[in-house]
């Protein structure tokens, strides 16, 4: 059986691993014991935090309708319960977006779901 060289692919998986790295500090961007062990828990939390910004923003935007809504004499919770009720389907991205940027037109949401 003839040998096999594996030079090349060592050099080009040791090589790519060390470009996720870069910029890592210490030994975590050139030595490939740390560095193997330092990308693969940059992928695990990237992972995990690629779902945490979800909740994160969910929050964000429930901060941003319950701060316009209560100018206007209403809570978060009522608010959002009268706009069931009227069946009107906003969702909370579309509710937090017209809080920042369109407060007119949110004010006569509020206003005509206050009726």
């Amino acid at each position: 059986m003839p040998r096999v060289k594996r030079g090349k692919s060592h050099l080009k998986r040791r090589k790519n691993l060390l470009a996720k790295t870069k910029g890592y500090r210490w030994g975590r961007k050139s030595l490939i014991k740390h560095a193997k062990v330092a990308a693969t828990k940059a992928g695990a939390h990237a992972y995990a935090d690629r779902r945490k910004k979800k909740r994160v923003m969910r929050g964000l935007m429930h901060i941003k309708i319950n701060a316009f809504v209560r100018e206007h004499g209403l809570s978060y919770s009522k608010f959002m319960d009268v706009l069931k009720k009227e069946k009107i389907d906003l969702n909370r991205k579309v509710l937090a977006d017209l809080a920042v940027n369109n407060k007119e037109i949110l004010a006569k949401i509020i206003e005509s779901v206050k009726k």
